[in-house]
C-alpha cells in the first residue's frame, strides 16, 4: 500500500490491566528523531482494555498524537484481534514506519501484519536509522549467530515495519504535563473472527516473575555458578541490591535455571544500570543481549574471559569466595 503521510507509529503494547509495557515506552525514544529525520509526526498505537493510563504514559514519553483502541476483546493478547484492529488503522491513516517490540506478542504479530498489508518485517533489531541516501529506514540486525551486523532497507513497500529488542533504547524523560492529541477509535472483533482464547495461564514450574527488561539491576550467573545451587548465592545479592537475577544459556540448558532468566539472543535483550557477570565467559551470543547495560561487573577466574572486554570492572577470581565477601561488604556498608 501507499504511505499518506510520513508518520512513524509505535506500537505500545499493553498488559491485562491496561498499563503500558517498557518496551513500547522506549521505543518513543528512538522513534522521536526518526520521525523528525522523515519530516513526520511521532504517533502511539495503543490497544487494550481500560487504557487510560497507557495513553498517558505514551504522551508523557514523547508521542505527538496517541490513536487509542479500548475493547474487551483486547484485553488479553490474540494474534487476530490485534492484527485486525491494526490492520484496520494502517489502511486508514497510512503511516511510513511502524515499531513494534520484539516480545512474544510483537513477534507474533508483526509477520501477520505485514504479510497481510503485503509490505516488508525486519525482525529482532538493534539499530535504527534513517538511510540518508535513499530516505528509507535502515534496520540493523544480528546475523549468522551474531557474528554479523545486517543493515534492511525496505524501498518499495508501504509501511516499513520492524521489531525492536526490548532494552536496546532507554525511555526519555518522562513529562507529565505534555499535552497531546488522543483519537479514539471504535473498532471491535467479533468472537467468530478471533479462533484462539485464553484458557489458563499457567506459570513457567520454579519461575518466578522476572522482569528482566524492566530491572535496574541485574546479577546474572553463568557456566560458572557450578550449578543450581550457585543461583542461591546470586539471589541473595540480587534481592540485597533490589535487583533480579539472569542467566546464561549455558546455566538454562544445563537446567540450573529457568528459561525466564535468560540473557542473550536467544533469551531476553537488557538494559539496566548495572550488569553483574558472575561465571560467564563472554560469548557473543550473550553479550548481544545485555552490551548495552549502563555499568558491567565482571566476575570470572579466567583472566582471557571475553567478557572482560566490555567489562567496565572486572574482578579476576572464583566467584563462590567473591560474592560472599561482596554480600558482606554490602551488609557492613549499611549496618
Amino acid at each position: 500500500m501507499e504511505a499518506k503521510n510520513k508518520d512513524l507509529w509505535v506500537f505500545i503494547e499493553t498488559d491485562e490491566e491496561g498499563k503500558a509495557r517498557n518496551v513500547g515506552l522506549e521505543l518513543l525514544n528512538p522513534g522521536r528523531r526518526l520521525a523528525d529525520k522523515q519530516g513526520g509526526e511521532l504517533i502511539g498505537v495503543v490497544i487494550g482494555c481500560g487504557i487510560g493510563e497507557a495513553v498517558k504514559a505514551a504522551v508523557a514519553y514523547g508521542a505527538d498524537k496517541v490513536i487509542a483502541v479500548d475493547g474487551e476483546e483486547y484485553k488479553h493478547y490474540t494474534t487476530d484481534a490485534y492484527t485486525d484492529a491494526v490492520c484496520a488503522l494502517v489502511e486508514k491513516y497510512g503511516p511510513t514506519t511502524m515499531l513494534i517490540g520484539a516480545t512474544n506478542e510483537g513477534r507474533d504479530m508483526g509477520p501477520r501484519i505485514s504479510c497481510r498489508l503485503r509490505t516488508g518485517l525486519t525482525a529482532d533489531c538493534t539499530g535504527l536509522d534513517i538511510d540518508e541516501e535513499s530516505g528509507n529506514m535502515a534496520w540493523t540486525r544480528p546475523a549468522f549467530g551474531g557474528n554479523l551486523m545486517a543493515t534492511i532497507l525496505c524501498p518499495n513497500h508501504r509501511p516499513q515495519i520492524g521489531t525492536v529488542r526490548p532494552g536496546v533504547f532507554k525511555k526519555g524523560e518522562r513529562d507529565d504535563a505534555r499535552q497531546a492529541e488522543v483519537i479514539h477509535e471504535d473498532i471491535h472483533i467479533t468472537a467468530d473472527r478471533i479462533r484462539t482464547r485464553l484458557v489458563e495461564v499457567i506459570h513457567e514450574m520454579g519461575a518466578e516473575n522476572v522482569d528482566l527488561e524492566g530491572a535496574e539491576i541485574i546479577v546474572s550467573g553463568g557456566r560458572g555458578v557450578g550449578g543450581p545451587e550457585g543461583f542461591a548465592p546470586l539471589k541473595e545479592l540480587a534481592d540485597l541490591v533490589g535487583g533480579v537475577v539472569g542467566a546464561s544459556r549455558a546455566a538454562v540448558d544445563s537446567g540450573w535455571i529457568a528459561h525466564a532468566h535468560q540473557v542473550g539472543q536467544t533469551g531476553k535483550t537488557v538494559g539496566p544500570k548495572v550488569y553483574i557477570a558472575c561465571g560467564i565467559s563472554g560469548a557473543i551470543q550473550h553479550v548481544a543481549g545485555m552490551s548495552g547495560s549502563g555499568t558491567i561487573i565482571a566476575i570470572n577466574k579466567d583472566p582471557e574471559a571475553p567478557i572482560f572486554h566490555i567489562a567496565d570492572y572486572s574482578v579476576v577470581g572464583d566467584l563462590k569466595l567473591v560474592i560472599p565477601v561482596l554480600i558482606q561488604e554490602i551488609k557492613k556498608s549499611r549496618a
